[in-house]
């Protein structure tokens, strides 16, 4: 077992007990605040080996593990037919905000699930700070959970409410007193302690669940998409206090979700899912600008997708051909001469140019306006190519909206990007591989 230095100094305290019971009380260690550390969310974004790296002793001793949560070869399987996750392996870092993304039914909220002990593995390995978990139930793990629902107790005030964990482990008044309003002052709710949920906003009822998982001290907080049912602007607001308030406690959230924005917004890196998989993990800018899989391409915002053949090299680009008279360059790492490849562009990285203008070290498409759709900070435009194909552009809205006017129906474009913004993508994998686990008995373990 470890100890984890949590952030600020007056919220830097740890369970002595790495999986204290929901019922029993545990005697509580108060670290100190570690000097000289550096923001949170830096550290949080960095690779695993130099997190590692910090912590080495003066005297060249032995790293201490900064893994919190570790799958090895996770399988989840409901009845014969559905697999709902598919030999996943996962580390989760120390104070890390760490995002699960996908659609419906990929198996993200499975997978939290069975982190958390709501579900138990068909096969695999659950870790949590070193200790394997795989069957422990829920109230045996040191992790707490934030649902989307909330699920406050009406009848109590929100001190109560936040207070009701602390209470079932028969914690002392005083203590109950102190960590509560500790609570209430990292979500900014001081003051309402005295109210029912039914007297507060939907905002503030998250941060009230927020609080209530918090004040239980768990190594892990898991968060199954609990901005779901804020209305847009709120929910903006909150991604916003939730990265603060994870920065600030400094443990770490696993966060599961849809919305590619939301996960964008506050993670320090993302998994996304697709039908049980990992298609594609890493931090957001990653993801973003080098999507692997045609499938990461479309669903982490908006990408135009070609094919074509590579045909040699211009010095440090590849060129590829999309047809006779179609060429265009891309970074020649990782393609090979007379390979077929997907390549890719983002909307936002494509400049709407006239003839004659400077285009030499751009790539160069020609097309017609068929659609331009207003947004307010940008003008959406879907562009005709030649082949039958469609291209999506995004133009801000700065000396043209005002002067020049916007492109119009029908207009003839040129389409110009860098070659160092293409990108090529694969197709997303679907195949299932033979679990290294073995599968669970059919009698559940406690």
């Amino acid at each position: 077992m470890r100890s984890t230095f949590l952030r600020p100094a007056n919220l830097a305290w740890k369970a002595a007990s790495s999986y204290e019971s929901a019922t029993d009380s545990v005697p509580l260690l108060i670290l100190p605040q570690p000097v000289g550390t550096g923001a949170k969310a830096v550290d949080g974004a960095r690779s695993m080996d130099e997190r590692s790296g910090d912590s080495l002793a003066a005297g060249g001793a032995e790293p201490v593990s900064a893994i919190d949560v570790r799958l090895v070869d996770v399988t989840k399987r409901f009845g014969t037919q559905v697999t709902a996750v598919d030999r996943i392996d996962l580390e989760v870092t120390d104070g890390e905000f760490f995002s699960l993304l996908g659609p419906s039914g990929c198996g993200k909220t499975t997978t939290l699930r069975m982190i958390g002990g709501f579900e138990q593995p068909t096969s695999g390995l659950i870790e949590l700070q070193g200790q394997d978990v795989t069957w422990l139930p829920p109230y045996k793990r040191n992790v707490n959970t934030v649902f989307q629902d909330y699920a406050l107790f009406p009848h109590l005030t929100i001190f109560e409410n936040v207070a009701f964990g602390l209470r079932r482990k028969k914690t002392g008044g005083a203590e109950i007193r102190r960590r509560a309003a500790e609570m209430l002052e990292l979500v900014e709710l001081r003051g309402y302690d005295g109210r029912k949920p039914g007297q507060i906003s939907g905002g503030q009822a998250q941060r009230v669940a927020l609080a209530r998982a918090l004040i239980n001290r768990p190594a892990v907080l898991l968060l199954d998409e609990p901005l779901g049912a804020l209305d847009l602007k709120l929910r903006k607001q909150m991604q916003l206090e939730l990265k603060r308030i994870q920065q600030e406690v400094g443990i770490t959230f696993i966060y599961v979700t849809h919305d590619q924005d939301e996960a964008m917004t506050m993670s320090d890196r993302i998994a996304v899912m697709h039908r049980g998989r990992f298609e594609q993990l890493g931090r957001p800018q990653d993801l973003y600008e080098r999507p692997r899989t045609s499938f990461v391409a479309g669903f982490l915002g908006v990408s135009n997708l070609m094919t074509g053949r590579i045909d040699g090299a211009d010095g440090a680009y590849a060129i590829v051909r999309l047809d006779a008279s179609t060429a265009l360059r891309l970074p020649r790492e990782g393609v090979s001469d007379g390979a077929s490849v997907q390549l890719g562009v983002r909307p936002e990285k494509i400049r709407l140019v006239g003839e004659g203008s400077a285009t030499a070290d751009l790539n160069v498409l020609s097309g017609r306006v068929r659609d331009a759709s207003y947004t307010g900070v940008s003008t959406q435009y879907l562009v005709d190519i030649p082949g039958g194909s469609k291209m999506t552009v995004y133009e801000q809205n700065t000396a043209r909206a005002a002067a020049a006017g916007l492109r119009r129906k029908g207009d003839m474009v040129g389409l110009a990007w860098s070659p160092a913004d293409t990108f090529v993508v694969q197709p997303g994998r679907t195949e299932p591989a033979p679990s290294r686990y073995q599968e669970a008995p059919d009698v559940r373990r406690t």
